[in-house]
């Protein structure tokens, strides 16, 4: 999800919630292969860091319309669905999945940490599961997803878009209004600090890519090569001790 993606979903949700004949909002990706990998890594990085923190609060704003511009939303996860993209799919009302599809916050491995989708995978899926994909990277399969209440049926490619349809009239000839009130109150009774949380992260995404570690493996990755670990914040400081890096990779605490 390039800045010009997010402007461009931004744009087209306003839109949607603007427009009174619009009564479902669908988020989908192009083609059969991907929903959406994610944010863009080549423009991670920049030599303006407060115009770029700014700019990732176009995620912010997109998340913040989806929850309260007052129509149900639907993701036709059309395949794969990662970083960004999983949050994506996740803060939709109904997500439904293609089988097949890999899901998952693979950010670490790159030296990235998925910030700003914390707070919408936070309110549907389990505090401890959300973590453990946080922390290794790992991806999951729709089966995984559905059981851990992050999508909402997983259905085969080609019955895709009979569901979508089928989803989609169902909430559509609901009454309007009563739909509106009604997810107002379902996440205003859930979502009390969900601004703040959204500001948090936010700040805490443009800490993290300014540590040596975010930049080299985001380097690593475009370059397609090893990254070299340092455990060092950036020239402007991320608020944490530098850190060693050592050969231990666990620790066994035994009482």
């Amino acid at each position: 999800m390039s800045v010009e993606a997010m402007d461009g979903l931004c744009d087209a949700t306003a839109e949607a919630v603007a427009d009174p004949d619009v009564r479902v909002i669908v988020y989908t990706g192009a083609g059969d292969r991907a929903f959406s990998a994610g944010g863009d890594l080549s423009g991670s990085f920049a030599d303006d860091p407060i115009g770029l923190h700014k700019q990732r609060g176009r995620l912010a704003d997109l998340f913040r319309m989806m929850v309260r511009g007052g129509k149900p939303t639907v993701a036709r996860v059309n395949g794969d669905a990662l970083a960004g993209g999983f949050g994506l799919a996740v803060a939709c009302d109904v997500t439904i999945c293609v089988e097949g599809a890999r899901l998952g916050t693979p950010e670490i491995g790159v030296g990235l940490w998925p910030m700003m989708i914390s707070a919408v995978l936070m309110r549907a899926m389990p505090r401890k599961a959300v973590l453990e994909l946080m922390l290794t990277g790992r991806i999951i399969t729709p089966e995984e997803a559905l059981a851990l209440g992050a999508v909402s049926r997983v259905v085969p490619r080609e019955q895709l878009d009979a569901e979508v349809d089928r989803v989609v009239d169902a909430l559509a000839s609901k009454s309007p209004i009563v739909t509106a009130l009604g997810r107002d109150a379902f996440y205003g009774i859930s979502d009390s600090d969900f601004d703040a949380a959204l500001d948090r992260l936010q700040a805490g995404l443009t800490l993290v890519t300014s540590t040596e570690d975010a930049v080299e493996g985001v380097t690593a990755f475009l370059e397609k090569r090893a990254a070299e670990r340092r455990g060092r914040c950036g020239g402007g400081g991320c608020g944490r001790g530098a850190g060693r890096l050592g050969r231990r990779r666990v620790a066994c605490l035994q009482r």
